[in-house]
């Protein structure tokens, strides 16, 4: 157990330090930039697949397909484990319906 409280200052940084954090940081911003692209691509799409379900328009999420998802994703991104993407890509689902629906709402 660590014998660090929570109010102690952090160590000073150098020089190359902070350069680093900085050069860091900005790997950081070119993948959320590079996520958020991806996250529209994901939404166009799923508000497609929502159109075209036989069972008509939001006809409720495939809870199976989820967990499949899911699972493979656990495979590519093992330091975030299965539960913390079910969380995150019931997130991204919830939020692509969300705006699929709205956008549909005022195309109607």
């Amino acid at each position: 157990m660590s014998n660090h409280s929570a109010s102690a200052s952090p160590a000073p940084r150098d020089a190359s330090t902070n350069e680093e954090i900085r050069r860091l940081r900005g790997r950081i911003d070119q993948m959320d930039d590079e996520l958020a692209e991806l996250l529209e691509r994901r939404a166009l799409v799923a508000a497609r697949v929502q159109r075209l379900k036989p069972v008509g328009y939001f006809a409720g999420r495939d809870m199976r397909r989820e967990r499949e998802l899911v699972e493979r994703m656990a495979e590519r991104a093992p330091r975030l484990g299965p539960e913390r993407l079910a969380a995150i890509m019931g997130e991204v689902i919830s939020a692509g319906l969300a705006a699929a629906e709205e956008e549909a709402a005022h195309t109607a």
